[in-house]
């Protein structure tokens, strides 16, 4: 049973909020606190804020903000990312772990924060709120990157440990559940959308920051400008999708971006994105989790077992590391198909 708590003034009044998924013994439970109340407006059950219910909920330690000295730290923290053109996605992943990180230790000047104190954070903030391995890795980028501008005599960089990495396997579709998905709408900017993702191995926010000029038809190329880690890249583009963006630009006639919203000129949200593939998914009956990111895994996979070189895998996907690559060989069922099993020999 997961449940979050965090110090919140309600009315006026310093309450321990405490967020969980309907539950019958946990609202039992909530029930015998002294002062414990239902707030129709939080959707959450609150507590007095006093020491017993804060060591309760491991906030013993934990103020509602930064002190003085943090709030100045991360003024000058978030300047320092936009000086070095750091992403806007990148200030705010990183601004928001140091932040975490700074309220934790409000009561401690930032020079006095150890080594030892990190392992206490991951511990009894990390840990104890099952908060995932990707969050406390984020953690382990802010606090390096802050201390690395930061003349901090107590902490040692080299020896801040990250967490183990989790090896998961990439979700792959098969080429027939990617086409159902693709031709699941009769819209045709909804079809040509995800089979962009598909045929070129988009991320999301690459293909909606997509422009006309971006398509190059003649060389049968799309630029991707700009993409994860500020770099451009092209790929190459079938004869099969430049038909259809022929047919796409003739009926939608797009101006500023390649898709618009419903306001000529506007973007299309992330959120319709999600929006339409969920529809299609629900269309094919699908009941996979199928998310946008499964089409550029999809894509790469393919692309594998259709006998690709990885490292031009590689450049198409812009990955930086082949070893980010090379996961991949680890779905491909291309080799795998090839082995005889010895239960057929029974």
């Amino acid at each position: 049973m997961h449940w979050e708590a965090n110090i919140k003034k309600h009315r006026g009044e310093s309450r321990i909020v405490v967020y969980f998924e309907k539950n019958a013994k946990l609202i039992t439970r909530i029930k015998q606190f002294d002062g414990a109340r239902w707030s129709q407006q939080l959707k959450a059950w609150h507590l007095p804020d006093n020491e017993a219910n804060r060591h309760h909920f491991n906030l013993i330690t934990i103020s509602k903000e930064p002190s003085e000295e943090g709030k100045k730290a991360l003024h000058f923290f978030k300047q320092w990312l936009q000086s070095r053109r750091y992403s806007i996605n990148t200030i705010k992943t990183y601004s928001e772990a140091l932040h975490s990180f700074l309220i934790f230790f409000s009561d401690k000047p930032i020079h006095e924060i150890s080594n030892i104190d990190v392992i206490y954070y991951n511990n009894q903030y990390i840990l104890k709120k099952e908060l995932s391995a990707s969050y406390q890795n984020q953690i382990v980028n802010a606090i390096k990157l802050y201390f690395k501008t930061q003349q901090n005599i107590k902490l040692d960089l080299e020896k801040i440990h990250r967490p183990k990495r989790e090896k998961l396997l990439p979700n792959v579709l098969s080429k027939e559940d990617v086409k159902k998905i693709i031709f699941a709408h009769s819209n045709p900017k909804h079809t040509m959308m995800l089979s962009l993702i598909y045929s070129c191995g988009l991320r999301r926010s690459e293909l909606l920051n997509l422009k006309p000029a971006d398509i190059d038809s003649k060389r049968y190329i799309i630029i991707i400008r700009q993409s994860k880690g500020k770099k451009d890249r092209i790929a190459p583009l079938s004869e099969k999708i430049i038909s259809m963006l022929r047919e796409y630009y003739r009926l939608s006639k797009p101006t500023t971006w390649l898709f618009e919203g419903q306001k000529k000129g506007a973007q299309y949200s992330e959120k319709s994105l999600q929006s339409v593939l969920k529809q299609a998914v629900e269309k094919c009956r699908i009941k996979k989790p199928v998310t946008l990111h499964w089409l550029r895994h999809s894509y790469a996979t393919h692309l594998l077992e259709s006998g690709t070189d990885l490292r031009y895998i590689q450049e198409l996907l812009g990955h930086n590391s082949s070893r980010t690559t090379e996961i991949y060989t680890h779905v491909s069922t291309k080799s795998l198909q090839n082995i005889k099993s010895p239960f057929d020999d029974l």
